[in-house]
């Protein structure tokens, strides 16, 4: 495999290796072993039941945080082999990234990190590494999954100066404002690529907004135009799917064909010297980047700020708020392994150990078993 790959693509045989040495894998590379651990993980599984934008009761259909990985991935897979980079590897941090979310999405996320703002914050990117190197529970040899060097690196996409001095060899890229490899920074742009766009999928299936008022963005107008002039008698869902899966091409070939000219411009000789750069090379043009960026606003608008969706998120804030407060209170409420691991932390620590261990425990909550412990702790009619 690595015969196919560019020079500046992460290669198996250079990999910087792992925090804790193995022995080579029999008949896999070194990235399917990050992928296989990934997928056969715990805090994976559960992403089935963690929300994309929609709370997972409110509808089979809706995109989850497992179904938003598996589209990560296969966007990443096809610019990863159209531009001669390592694909097990792009698609291992696809499926790796959102490890570390909270339930609720982005609203439990900014609900657990004021929670957290006096014990060191709350991040879910820094949440999906600290999934990986410590939380899940499997191996006899090691804590975590021990995934290599280059997946933990794509992982964690951004950081703050302060936490990557604590992170050793991941953070040090954050400390001397360098990139990561190039499978990391397709990974990243093939998130940003799935959520919008699928985002307008949801958004139209749960009556937030229309196709047609999606059309006053011109990523989505052009593409429609052209649904409408091929397929006239078009209606319903296929024409809805016709369109984001022509938003979504579009996006990936401009991504493909935008960085085969950056690398050919730099040529970097491997992936050190990818690293070495102040700037990525893997992204969209200037025009698509602008349209991307107006599909942004616009649903921040008219999707994450619908009247429907923040009644919703302001439930949920309120449920991640009130655990968090009650189990930092009274330890005993938690589990008994996660009361064990918050009085061990909390003797190590002090109270930022004790919190960390609270946030862990309801970051690692899918949506319905965070409304079912908030209910077994407030409703006095719940069973405990």
């Amino acid at each position: 495999m690595s015969a196919a790959l560019a020079p500046y693509a992460a290669h198996d045989q250079q990999s910087r290796g792992r925090r804790y040495p193995e022995p080579p894998p029999q008949y896999r590379s070194e990235y399917q072993r990050d992928r296989d651990r990934i997928i056969h993980s715990n805090a994976f599984r559960r992403l089935a039941y963690k929300t994309q934008v929609f709370v997972n009761h409110e509808g089979d259909l809706y995109r989850t945080r497992v179904t938003h990985s598996i589209e990560v991935a296969q966007i990443a897979r096809t610019i990863a082999r159209a531009l001669a980079l390592n694909e097990t590897l792009a698609e291992a941090i696809a499926l790796a990234h959102d490890l570390g979310h909270t339930p609720f999405g982005h609203a439990g996320q900014d609900a657990l990190n004021d929670c957290m703002q006096e014990y060191g914050g709350f991040e879910h990117n820094l949440q999906s590494l600290r999934t990986v190197d410590e939380l899940e529970e499997r191996y006899a040899q090691f804590p975590g999954l021990n995934l290599t060097f280059e997946c933990r690196e794509g992982i964690l996409k951004h950081c703050p100066i302060a936490k990557a001095r604590e992170l050793g060899d991941v953070g040090e890229r954050f400390l001397q404002r360098r990139q990561p490899g190039l499978e990391a920074q397709l990974a990243n742009l093939a998130d940003e690529i799935a959520y919008n766009n699928h985002d307008v999928d949801d958004g139209i299936r749960a009556a937030l907004i229309t196709l047609e008022d999606a059309c006053t963005v011109p990523l989505v107008g052009r593409q429609f135009e052209e649904v409408q002039r091929l397929y006239p008698q078009l209606q319903g869902r296929r024409r809805v799917h016709e369109t984001v899966r022509r938003m979504v091409n579009a996006l990936v070939v401009d991504v493909i064909e935008s960085s085969q000219e950056r690398l050919r411009a730099a040529a970097p000789a491997d992936i050190d010297a990818v690293r070495e750069r102040s700037h990525p090379l893997i992204g969209m043009s200037e025009t698509m980047r602008a349209e991307h960026l107006e599909l942004k606003q616009y649903l921040r608008e008219q999707v994450y700020r619908h009247q429907r969706v923040l009644r919703m998120t302001t439930k949920a804030k309120r449920v991640v708020t009130e655990l968090f407060e009650a189990f930092m209170r009274e330890l005993k409420l938690l589990p008994a392994e996660y009361r064990d691991a918050a009085l061990r932390s909390e003797a190590r620590d002090g109270i930022d150990g004790r919190a960390r261990t609270v946030s862990d425990y309801i970051a690692g909550m899918t949506d319905r078993y965070a409304i079912l412990e908030h209910s077994r702790l407030f409703d006095p009619a719940e069973r405990t």
